[in-house]
């Protein structure tokens, strides 16, 4: 029969996708053994008009995707699609939290305006996100390239800080075709060192009240750019850029911005600064906390700015339109970085709560705890252990629920590898409420998420966070879970896709106000719905 050879290799292809890397392994040990691996060669032999053809597909494809735009395309799927479930659970009933966070006059809406929603980064969305009735998912290639952040202008638009292997990139994202419609190239980073481990300039930036973003360069510099024209139409044009390298040496980066609410613009270095410009006059002041940050910070309407370091939690103020240190507060570290972690410390953004209290984690040992402080004097008010002995660590924000906190392990998560051949890393998730000053852990999940940025709708009581479960099959099999916040129960799962280009790494979920949920990947982004 004709086309013998390549009808084998195509039937070893759809086996692979369906089954997943131990169809390789299979055809692998075929081939080590002597007498089968002669017969197998003599019968795969290809002539030169067979090699010809698969090298004229092979050209064929590799050109359609360097030619056809970012977002035209899905994300390649990987193996494993018969062998790991599509979904899991059953649809949700909405049991809304009663919670509330202030609106920074500043900052474009709550839940619209950075990767942790709003100013006092609780992680959370007033509005619905899907319920998991016969959920549709969508995906968009970008090739190698991710977006840590999203935020929405006021007409619905993505507003988007990716990055690939050279550099950071800004995006203004057609939110229903997931395709770029204007895009921003931003300085490359310097070389050396893993690029998914490099923080500098590429993870936060935000939305201000006038649909601008403001966001960090790797030249050390901040850009507010507009994300419109005058006639609403998408467009990326810088308005004003500030110039720190004066106020940061060459072997410094700039981590995150964020505006206290008076209208300054807060600053934060990889090595520690923390500074402000003021946006009028282009005036900057800066204080050297002299130990590494790596997260971002939150500010409130008392003109209070939590940073958090290596070493400790940081209230901070200005005096004379400087900035000013109010309290420091010390955690127990431990013995530093932790596998899961990209710092040396707390892993958390400060989460500011109701009734005047500020949450991280530490990074003890055995078990890291969730604590709780005063934002008024920096006092500890109570603090919980989490997760198993030896196997706790997060470099995520915490999730406000107003009474407490929801917190993800990221123990085990060192990097993309760390999720291949169905690898994943150590579970899970845990609520922790303050009462009368004292902390109690709620519930705790056995789900795995490796680096999810999860979040929290208030309509639906539901949280969202990014999954993977172990497979025997060497299948990557990823998930977008919902879990009731009051219980910690698993209340549906819907896969997003298979393969390593479906990692979210450390990217957050992002609720739109249609109810849609966002996540980006190593390859592009994911987009979750309820079908209509």
């Amino acid at each position: 029969m004709r086309f013998q050879r390549t009808l084998a290799l195509l039937g070893v292809l759809l086996a692979w996708l369906a089954l997943g890397p131990l169809v390789l392994v299979a055809v692998v040990v075929a081939f080590a053994v002597p007498r089968s691996r002669h017969r197998l060669w003599d019968w795969l032999r290809p002539t030169r008009r067979v090699v010809g053809l698969w090298v004229a597909t092979l050209a064929v494809l590799v050109g359609l995707v360097v030619v056809i735009p970012d977002g035209w395309l899905p994300i390649p799927p990987g193996p494993g699609a018969m062998v790991t479930p599509g979904y899991v659970g059953r649809p949700a009933f909405a049991h809304p939290i009663r919670t509330q966070v202030p609106q920074h006059p500043g900052l474009a809406p709550n839940g619209t305006s950075s990767m942790h929603d709003d100013a006092w980064a609780s992680d959370t969305y007033a509005w619905a996100g899907p319920l998991g009735e016969s959920p549709d998912v969508d995906t968009a290639w970008y090739g190698l390239e991710e977006c840590a952040t999203l935020a929405f202008d006021s007409h619905g638009r993505l507003v988007a800080l990716c990055g690939d292997l050279q550099g950071p990139t800004l995006h203004v994202i057609d939110a229903e075709s997931m395709r770029p419609l204007v895009t921003k190239d931003l300085p490359d980073r310097p070389g050396g060192g893993k690029p998914w481990e490099n923080l500098c300039a590429g993870a936060y930036f935000y939305l201000d009240s006038h649909d601008r973003a403001v966001v960090a360069t790797t030249d050390r510099r901040l850009l507010v750019v507009a994300t419109s024209d005058a006639e609403g139409d998408a467009d990326l044009t810088t308005q004003a850029s500030f110039d720190l390298s004066d106020r940061i040496p060459a072997d410094d980066c700039l981590i995150a911005v964020l505006p206290d609410w008076s209208g300054a613009i807060w600053w934060e270095t990889q090595h520690g600064r923390v500074g402000t410009v003021d946006p009028d006059t282009g005036r900057s002041s800066v204080l050297d906390l002299g130990e590494d940050i790596a997260n971002s910070f939150a500010t409130d309407a008392e003109g209070g700015v939590y940073v958090v370091t290596t070493e400790a939690l940081y209230r901070l103020g200005t005096r004379d339109r400087k900035p000013t240190v109010t309290w420091r507060s010390t955690y127990d570290r431990g013995s530093g970085e932790k596998s899961g972690q990209l710092s040396q410390g707390s892993g958390t953004t400060p989460t500011l709560l109701p009734g005047g209290l500020v949450a991280i984690t530490d990074n003890a040992e055995p078990r890291m705890h969730v604590q709780f402080y005063r934002r008024s004097d920096g006092d500890l008010v109570c603090e919980s252990a989490v997760f198993e002995d030896d196997k706790s660590a997060t470099e995520n924000s915490l999730v406000s629920v107003g009474t407490g906190v929801i917190v993800e392990n990221n123990h085990g998560y060192d990097g993309p590898l760390s999720t291949m051949f169905g690898r994943t890393t150590d579970a899970g998730l845990a609520r922790v409420d303050v009462a009368d000053g004292k902390c109690s852990v709620a519930w705790t999940s056995e789900l795995a998420a490796p680096s999810s940025v999860p979040k929290v709708s208030l309509a639906t009581g539901l949280l969202y966070a990014y999954t993977k479960e172990h497979s025997w099959w060497g299948a990557n099999a990823w998930y977008f879970t919902a879990v009731d916040a009051r219980t910690g129960r698993r209340v549906f799962s819907v896969r997003t896709g298979l393969g390593t280009l479906l990692n979210n790494h450390y990217a957050a979920v992002t609720i739109a106000k249609d109810g849609s949920a966002y996540v980006a990947t190593l390859g592009g982004l994911v987009r979750i719905r309820d079908r209509q």
